[in-house]
C-alpha cells in the first residue's frame, strides 16, 4: 500500500523525492522564526502605551521569547535525535502558531510576556531541528544549496520584519504583528505534516535530565547576563553572578556529560577538528553581524539621517546575505565547503576595513556598497559552514549538531552586541571627552566610535581566517 501513496514519507536514510516541499516546510519556520525576532521591536513604544505599562516590563515582552529560545534549544535538539524530528517538528509548529494567537489576544502585558515565552518554545523546537531534517531530506551534493535557501529565508524574515511590522501596527494594530503567524504557522503544521520524513528514533536511550538542567540554567545565565550587561556594565553585581555562574555551570555541565552513558551532547564531536573549528567560526561571524545594532547611531546621531532612510540603507545587508546564500551553497556543494567558507570571511575582513573608513563625507551610496559587500562576505561563508558542520556529525546526532547551529548564532550575538557596543561607546565618550549619552556627542566622536568597532571586527574576522586557512593546510598534507 505504501507504493501506491505518493505522499507517504519516506524514512532517513532515503533521499525523499518531495525534498523540495520539505525545504518549503522547514523554510516557513524558519521565515517565521526570523521575522517574529524583528517585528516586534518595532512595536515595543506602541506596547508601552496601550498596556499601559513600563518600558522596563515592555523589554521583557522581547527577553521572554529569547531566553527560552537559548534556553531550550540545545535540549529539543537532543530530544528530536532520541524520539524522532517529524513529531517533535510538528509540536513546535503547533506551539508556537498558538503562541502566537494568544499574545495577538493578551489582555495585559503579563500574559503578553507568559505567551511570548509559550511562543518561544515552539520557536526553540523550530530551530533546533529545521537544519537537522533539511539535512537529512537532501543528499550531501545538495545540501549547501538546501542549507543556502534556508539563510535566505532567515535574510528575508529579518529584512521584512520592521517595514511589515510598522505597515500592520499603523493599519491594524500591535496585536496584528502576532496574528499574521497564525495563517502561514497553520499552512505550515499541513505542509510539515504532509511531506517531512518520518525519521528513525534512536530506542533505549535514557534523557539526561540533569544534564538537560545544567545547561538550560547555563545558557540562560549566560544569555540574561549579557543582555542586562548592556545597560549596566559588566563591573554590575548581577551581571558578574550570572556570568560567574555561566561558568561554573559549564564546568558542572562537562564533568556530568562526560560519564553520563546518555549525554546531551557528546563530547567527542568537538574532537573533530573541522566540527569545532566551524562552529567557533559561526560564532564569531555572529559577532560582527551584531555591528548592524550599532551602525544606526552612526547613521542618526553621526550623519543626521531621517530614521526611514536609515532602514532603507540597513536592508543592503540582508538582501545580499539572502542573495548569495544559495549560491554560495551551490558552490561550496561543487567545490567543497571550506575553501568557499574562507573566501567569505576574507570578503567580510575587506568589507570591514572598508567600514573602519566611514566618515562625515561618505555618501549613501558609499555607506550602502561597504554594507552591501559585508552582507555578501557572510552570505558566502553562512551556507558552507553550516552544511560543514552538519556534514561533520553522524546521523543520529544531527538534531545536536542543528542546535549547536541555533546556540552558535545566539551566543555570537549575546557576545557582540555588549562588547562591541562597549567599544563603541568608550571610543566615542574617549574623543568627546565627557561621559554622556550617545545622542549628546559630537558627530566627529561618533564617527571615530564606528570606525573602532569595524576594525576591531575585522581584526576578529582576520585571526578566525588565518584559523581556518591553517586547517585547510593541515588537511591538504
Amino acid at each position: 500500500m505504501i507504493a501506491n501513496n505518493p505522499v507517504s514519507p519516506p524514512l532517513v536514510g532515503e533521499t525523499p523525492s518531495n525534498k523540495w516541499l520539505v525545504l518549503a516546510a522547514v523554510s516557513m519556520a524558519i521565515f517565521l522564526a526570523a521575522i517574529d525576532a524583528s517585528i516586534v521591536n518595532i512595536a515595543l513604544p506602541t506596547l508601552e502605551q496601550d498596556l499601559n505599562t513600563t518600558f522596563a516590563w515592555v523589554q521583557w515582552v522581547v527577553l521572554a521569547y529569547l531566553l527560552t529560545i537559548t534556553g531550550l534549544v540545545m535540549t529539543f535538539g537532543r530530544l528530536g535525535d532520541m524520539l524522532g524530528k517529524k513529531k517533535l517538528y510538528l509540536a513546535g509548529f503547533v506551539v508556537f502558531t498558538t503562541g502566537s494567537a494568544l499574545c495577538g489576544m493578551a489582555p495585559n502585558i503579563h500574559f503578553l510576556i507568559g505567551f511570548r515565552a509559550l511562543q518561544g518554545i515552539g520557536g526553540s523546537i523550530l530551530q533546533a531541528l529545521g537544519i537537522a531534517i533539511i539535512t537529512e531530506a537532501f543528499p550531501s551534493h545538495e545540501r549547501g544549496k538546501a542549507l543556502g535557501i534556508g539563510g535566505t529565508m532567515v535574510s528575508v524574515g529579518i529584512a521584512l520584519g520592521p517595514s511589515l511590522g510598522g505597515i500592520l501596527i499603523s493599519l491594524f494594530g500591535w496585536r496584528s504583528i502576532f496574528l499574521v503567524n497564525v495563517p502561514i504557522g497553520i499552512v505550515g503544521v499541513f505542509v510539515a505534516h504532509r511531506y517531512i520524513p518520518v525519521s528513525q528514533s534512536k530506542g533505549r536511550q535514557r534523557f539526561d535530565i540533569l544534564g538537560a538542567f545544567l545547561l538550560t540554567i547555563t545558557l540562560l545565565a549566560f544569555s540574561l547576563g549579557m543582555t542586562l550587561s548592556q545597560e549596566n556594565g559588566f563591573d554590575d553585581a548581577l551581571v558578574l553572578l550570572l556570568l560567574i555562574g555561566c561558568v561554573v555551570g559549564l564546568g558542572v555541565f562537562l564533568m556530568v556529560e562526560n560519564r553520563s552513558p546518555h549525554p546531551i551532547i557528546r563530547l567527542e564531536m568537538f574532537r573533530n577538528r573541522n566540527f569545532t573549528l566551524s562552529l567557533a567560526a559561526g560564532v564569531s561571524v555572529f559577532v560582527v553581524v551584531a555591528t548592524n545594532f550599532i551602525v544606526p547611531f552612526y547613521l542618526e546621531f553621526g550623519r543626521g539621517y531621517e530614521v526611514q532612510q536609515i532602514g532603507l540603507m540597513i536592508g543592503a545587508f540582508p538582501i545580499m546575505l539572502g542573495v548569495l546564500s544559495p549560491l554560495a551553497g551551490s558552490l561550496s556543494d561543487r567545490f567543497g565547503t571550506r575553501p568557499i567558507s574562507l573566501l567569505g570571511l576574507c570578503i567580510s575582513i575587506v568589507a570591514c576595513l572598508g567600514l573602519s573608513t566611514l566618515n562625515d563625507h561618505t555618501s549613501v551610496l558609499g555607506f550602502v556598497l561597504r554594507l552591501t559587500l559585508l552582507g555578501g562576505g557572510i552570505g558566502v561563508f553562512q551556507s558552507p559552514n553550516n552544511s560543514a558542520i552538519m556534514g561533520s556529525v553522524p546521523k543520529d546526532q544531527l538534531g545536536v549538531a542543528s542546535s549547536l547551529l541555533a546556540t552558535s548564532r545566539n551566543v555570537g550575538q549575546s557576545i557582540g552586541l555588549p562588547i562591541l557596543g562597549t567599544v563603541f561607546a568608550t571610543r566615542t565618550f574617549d574623543l568627546a571627552g565627557k561621559t554622556s549619552e550617545i545622542s549628546q556627542t559630537p558627530a566627529y566622536a561618533v564617527i571615530g566610535g564606528i570606525q573602532t568597532v569595524y576594525l576591531s571586527a575585522a581584526i576578529l574576522l582576520m585571526m578566525t581566517a588565518a584559523i581556518f586557512a591553517w586547517n585547510l593546510q593541515q588537511i591538504k598534507r
